[in-house]
């Protein structure tokens, strides 16, 4: 009896561990489908995947040479006028290449004109003139501070995996006059008004840029007038604005 009960534990004990086994076993492999459903290697599709999400050309930075256009008779420009610009533009592609996109963004832009167009006066009532080549004058321009709303369509041949491609954007750029100042200064006086209020607030033109990797040639021209009401001897000044320079772009 004894002999029978010693075996049947025996037994016993030998089923427990051989089920302990197989229950380990099944979960060592529980676990391990399980991660291996969760963590997955990362692939070449999957790398393709994400860099196929690029953006282009977020940043920009322009200097341009500043010139007026429709100018009455007798103004002219005699020196460099400048324009520096910067800002932000958000990339959309449109296409599944990405090589076609529409971009609109934020920036700022400064420009300076030097020209022989005399604003005198109060800044409620400036009085314009030109100024003729025998009055002598030391100094004399006008200057705009202008936060900018540019939008463009954008065609490229660039991929992910390279930053040197060609590109033409083209598109238009609506700016507000944050701030403006004339400067005009002789041997006797020196006016200077800030905040024209003959100066329209609300500028906006044509742009297009082009160009191979880091530099490209960039062009603006001014839709509207940038007086509202000036007048030179009965003839309303209709000057707008056409800036050329260089522009470039940072992801």
């Amino acid at each position: 009896m004894k002999n029978l009960v010693t075996t049947a534990m025996k037994q016993s004990f030998n089923q427990n561990n051989t089920m302990r086994i197989i229950f380990s076993f099944f979960l060592v492999l529980s676990v391990s489908a399980i991660f291996s459903q969760e963590i997955e290697p990362i692939t070449d599709s999957a790398a393709v995947k994400v860099d196929s999400l690029y953006r282009e050309d977020q940043f920009y930075f322009g200097f341009t040479y500043n010139t007026l256009q429709q100018k009455p008779i007798g103004v002219s420009q005699s020196k460099f006028s400048t324009g520096l610009s910067a800002g932000f533009l958000r990339d959309m592609p449109i296409n599944k290449d990405r090589t076609h996109a529409i971009a609109a963004g934020l920036g700022f832009t400064y420009n300076n004109y030097i020209q022989n167009l005399a604003i005198t006066g109060t800044g409620e009532l400036p009085v314009y003139s030109v100024i003729d080549g025998k009055t002598a004058y030391n100094k004399n321009k006008f200057t705009q501070l202008l936060v900018d709303l540019p939008i463009e369509f954008r065609w490229r041949t660039s991929t992910y995996q390279s930053y040197k491609f060609w590109r033409i954007y083209g598109g238009v750029k609506f700016s507000y006059v944050l701030y403006n100042k004339s400067l005009f200064t002789d041997d006797q006086s020196k006016v200077v008004i800030t905040n024209n209020k003959d100066l329209n607030k609300l500028l906006y033109g044509l742009s297009l840029s082009a160009g191979y990797n880091t530099i490209n040639v960039y062009a603006y021209y001014g839709l509207n007038s940038i007086f509202k009401t000036a007048k030179i001897d009965g003839e309303k000044v209709k000057m707008r604005s056409l800036n050329v320079g260089i522009i470039f772009y940072i992801l």
